[in-house]
């Protein structure tokens, strides 16, 4: 099995043509030159050693030359065995309140943008994990099914907003439900992150929660936002208002642990206040290191040599025989009389 490492690089064979374009130009100049200067008989007796293919052997050894060392560049690889790896980890789904209430200013830059910080970070220090995305407000909705392409998933995460639902609230009984119809297997340690500003507007989270430990299913919460609370923005144009209520007033949203705490505590997970990020990725990863791993699907991955060394060698030896090719007759050349000079 052959494969090669820098594609791009097979381009600048390209400028080989050009190059035997060039010598043949030059080459008939200097035969035309030549013919201006003297006869063929008359620079026979001013230059008898000069070859008359010398240069040509030259040229066609700088010609191979840069061909292997556009080979060298590229990297040939050969796939010499192919090895079975069993990858091991936990089921993760990341589970994001994108109500309304998200978009407050108490916790910089907002509750949302936190939320998506917290995850990012989170999954850059995760190793053969799969993950999994859902969203809610007063509904959930699947985002990302259970994968382990990370960059995707980030990219999932960042189109995440607080359009994305119509309905509002915050519903913890759907958005456990939808999260815990991802597991498919149910031999794999299956994890949740659960992540809000901790305001329920549901009802039945009661029976989620006992759906949740019947599949064995571990809940962390994550509180974003302060006990003090900020006001909701809303941005049309240029312009920026905060939510009112039916009075009138400035609605003033608050976090409210104590629901995610008991979340966490019916399900065997653990409660985190996501102020410090830092401090969060570091408590979840050892959280992580404590549960089981998993067996997933095993993969044949073919392991390749590169090759490269072989070309960039074998030009080097062409240079090498050049330094010792000169542009006259030599006695050994003469005896061969390779081309016919005599």
């Amino acid at each position: 099995m052959w494969e090669f490492d820098n594609i791009k690089y097979f381009l600048l064979l390209a400028v080989l043509p050009l190059l035997l374009i060039l010598f043949i130009i030059n080459t008939i100049w200097k035969r035309k030159r030549q013919k201006e200067f003297g006869s063929a008989k008359a620079l026979q007796i001013l230059a008898p050693d000069q070859s008359k293919n010398k240069a040509n052997i030259k040229a066609v050894l700088y010609f191979f030359v840069l061909v292997l060392l556009v080979l060298a560049l590229v990297n040939p690889k050969i796939g010499t065995r192919i090895e079975t790896v069993k990858r091991q980890g936990i089921d993760i789904v990341f589970t994001l309140d994108v109500s309304k209430s998200m978009l407050a200013e108490d916790m910089a830059p907002n509750r949302l943008d936190k939320t998506k910080q917290l995850v990012s970070q989170i999954i850059n220090n995760l190793g053969s994990d799969r993950i999994g995305i859902v969203g809610y407000a007063a509904s959930a909705f699947p985002m990302l099914p259970i994968t382990t392409d990370y960059n995707v998933a980030k990219m999932y995460l960042q189109n995440m907003n607080t359009d994305m639902v119509s309905s509002q609230g915050t519903a913890f009984e759907d958005a456990i439900r939808v999260a815990s119809n991802y597991f498919d297997d149910p031999k794999t340690s299956k994890l949740i992150i659960l992540i809000s500003d901790g305001e329920d507007h549901g009802d039945g989270l009661e029976s989620a929660l006992q759906l949740a430990k019947q599949k064995n299913i571990r809940i962390i919460t994550i509180g974003v936002g302060t006990e003090k609370g900020g006001p909701i923005p809303q941005r049309q144009g240029g312009t920026v208002s905060f939510k009112k209520d039916s009075n009138d007033e400035i609605v003033i949203t608050k976090l409210n642990p104590e629901t995610l705490k008991t979340i966490a505590q019916k399900t065997g997970g653990r409660y985190y206040y996501g102020s410090n990020t830092q401090e969060i990725v570091e408590l979840i990863k050892e959280d992580l290191n404590k549960i089981e791993k998993s067996d997933f699907e095993a993969q044949e991955i073919a392991e390749y040599q590169s090759q490269y060394q072989w070309f960039l060698a074998l030009a080097l030896l062409l240079l090498l025989i050049d330094l010792f090719i000169l542009e006259r007759k030599t006695k050994w050349m003469k005896e061969l009389n390779l081309f016919n000079e005599k």
